[in-house]
């Protein structure tokens, strides 16, 4: 019979150590901003449809969306809307083979976010 060999590979368990590509942290980040505006849809769904229900409602919600953390809470919304979509249109030069390069993903990464900041911020102006 033939001897078996278990190969020792190394294992680093400790997550803080990890350090991650610019790629690979816009990666992540997509895919955390998608399943947040997924699970987030159905409540935001939920409260747009209340507040078109009248005037009253409409008023309440405006009250509420003035509080602070609930600001913070739609300028995250918005930062991940925004994220995931710059993110989503690199991914999809990905997918046509743009960009696959190790220097023009790192760039096109860098790039992502250089767009997706400054965008959230204007939004967030705007929306104010």
């Amino acid at each position: 019979m033939a001897e078996m060999t278990i190969k020792k590979r190394p294992k680093n368990l400790d997550l803080t150590t990890i350090r991650l590509p610019l790629p690979g942290k816009v990666s992540i980040l997509h895919r955390v901003s998608g399943v947040g505006l997924f699970l987030c849809f159905p409540l935001m769904l939920w409260l747009f449809g209340a507040s078109l229900a009248s005037a009253e409602s409409f008023a309440a919600f405006k009250a509420v969306t003035a509080m602070l953390p609930v600001k913070v809470v739609l300028a995250g919304l918005l930062w991940a809307f925004v994220h995931h979509f710059c993110a989503g249109i690199r991914f999809l030069l990905l997918d046509v083979h743009v960009g696959i390069e190790k220097e023009a993903a790192r760039k096109s990464a860098g790039v992502v976010f250089a767009v997706s900041i400054p965008l959230t911020l204007v939004l967030w102006g705007a929306l104010l």
